[in-house]
């Protein structure tokens, strides 16, 4: 309707001089005008200038005057002709009411203020305030004196009404065409894409302004856990192998190929392609040779070791096996200590619950040097928890095939009040280090945790569900702070 207002109207006439007044007189909101001439006008139907002009509005304080007069009225006419004690006048108003009138009153002289009387000095008042705000409020000028004695009694503020001019742009029709925004497989189908109107391409429309980046939770803690690493002296070590063998997984680490761990339904084993032919031949005789007949003082398992088992690609299920490889690596150097750390993905078929995840983040450390002890591995531990703001630590003796002696870790929570397990760590295997090729006197020491563990508990989040995986709500994204592990 306001479009074929608009239209019309200059199929007959050179210009709209103001919308607002055209808006008026054909009874159509002022709002769907100027929306229809914005939209003329970026199509060139019409050339539109914009009309600002000042006008006054009443605060609600001058909307409730208009209705019950203004205050020195009030309290005029609640003065009977003998006059009232303060006191009475005072309980018949308003408290704001009463101050204000008895200011405006006493002002403008119309009653005497008596130390016990209040009484009238005229008999009849006009409420000339009331009267200017109804002008005002139905859009009639009034003089600047009067502007500035209501706009100083704040019973009115200005606003800036805006409007259009109107005239005829370069592609005015007395209808709209409409144009085809895309060209679909319709339009090629019947052919008729020849005779289609395409709406023109404005390059130089300026896109939706694009919002900041949010790091996620995990990401702002793995930080902070890389730089407690890295102030402690560690190196990182390359994460980027989720397909790992079973070799480097399982069987470099003495892990038995029996072990429960290595069965399909706790690990993820990949179907193409489902072997590995990259293994280093030597090492992995002297690992078989270990797991069947043992050697270094030890018995071994005494089963028949398959290669094909060993040859099997899985996701990793540990970043242990980042660092089985890059141990036998330092082996086949001269022997220089070293102390390495790794933060990534690990993936396990286990069903997802509150605090289960397929797959998850690992954090391990370890260090490798000449004649490390078990007291060495406690104070790295007390270093680096202490670090992460976990001074209480216990310990308790575990069983990993890898690792002995083992050690669960137990830091005590004092939101929880209660001790919690926050990671697993030991002493790597000779079993293991010595198949590699490191010297008899190198001892490593290792440890891990998640990182979805203390990343929930730094946040408050009681489901994992609700931090990793694609039904997170992007808003906890944008909501929560950066991470100071530590304070």
């Amino acid at each position: 309707m306001a479009e074929d207002a608009i239209l019309g109207y200059l199929e007959k006439n050179d210009h709209i001089s103001d919308s607002g007044q055209f808006a008026a007189e054909r009874r159509i909101d002022h709002n769907e005008i100027v929306n229809v001439i914005k939209s003329l006008h970026g199509f060139k139907y019409v050339d539109a200038q914009d009309i600002k002009r000042e006008t006054w509005v009443l605060t609600d304080e001058g909307n409730a005057y208009t209705a019950t007069g203004s205050p020195e009225v009030q309290l005029f006419l609640a003065i009977p002709p003998e006059g009232i004690p303060k006191e009475e006048l005072q309980k018949k108003l308003d408290p704001s009411v009463f101050k204000i009138g008895c200011a405006q009153a006493a002002k403008n002289k119309w009653v005497e203020m008596g130390k016990q009387l209040v009484t009238r000095k005229i008999q009849h008042v006009d409420d000339k305030v009331k009267d200017l705000l109804l002008q005002i409020q139905e859009g009639q000028a009034i003089n600047q004196d009067d502007i500035k004695t209501l706009k100083a009694r704040k019973l009115i503020v200005p606003q800036t009404w805006k409007g259009y001019s109107v005239k005829k742009g370069p592609n005015y029709a007395p209808k709209r065409k409409k144009v085809a925004t895309d060209l679909t497989r319709e339009n090629l189908q019947r052919g008729d894409w020849k005779e289609i109107e395409f709406k023109e391409y404005n390059f130089t429309a300026k896109g939706l302004p694009t919002e900041g980046g949010h790091l996620h939770p995990l990401l702002k803690v793995r930080q902070q856990l890389k730089d407690i690493f890295r102030q402690m002296g560690f190196e990182e070590m390359p994460t980027n192998n989720y397909v790992e063998s079973s070799f480097w997984n399982f069987d470099a680490l003495f892990q038995p190929q029996q072990h429960p761990a290595r069965d399909s339904h706790d690990t993820f084993f990949l179907q193409a392609p489902s072997t590995t032919k990259e293994l280093p031949e030597d090492y992995v005789q002297r690992v078989k040779q270990i797991h069947e007949s043992g050697g270094y003082q030890s018995r071994g398992y005494g089963y028949d070791w398959k290669r094909e088992e060993a040859d099997k690609n899985l996701l990793r299920t540990h970043t242990t096996a980042v660092s089985s490889r890059m141990l036998y690596l330092l082996a086949q150097k001269p022997f220089a200590p070293k102390k390495y750390y790794s933060i990534d993905r690990v993936f396990r078929n286990e069903a997802v619950d509150r605090t289960h995840l397929a797959e998850f983040h690992q954090i391990e450390g370890l260090v490798c040097d000449r004649g490390l002890t078990l007291g060495d591995l406690l104070g790295v531990l007390h270093e680096f928890f202490a670090r992460l703001g976990m001074s209480k630590l216990r310990f308790k003796p575990a069983y990993n095939p890898y690792t002995e002696p083992s050690m669960e870790i137990f830091s005590y929570h004092e939101g929880f009040g209660k001790w919690v397990e926050v990671g697993n760590s030991g002493m790597f295997r000779p079993e293991m280090l010595l198949p590699m090729g490191l010297p008899e006197d190198v001892r490593v020491i290792a440890w891990g945790l998640s990182l979805e563990r203390p990343t929930m508990i730094l946040y408050g989040i009681d489901n994992i569900r609700d931090l990793f995986g694609h039904k997170v709500d992007l808003g906890l994204i944008k909501r929560n702070p950066i991470c100071r592990l530590g304070l």
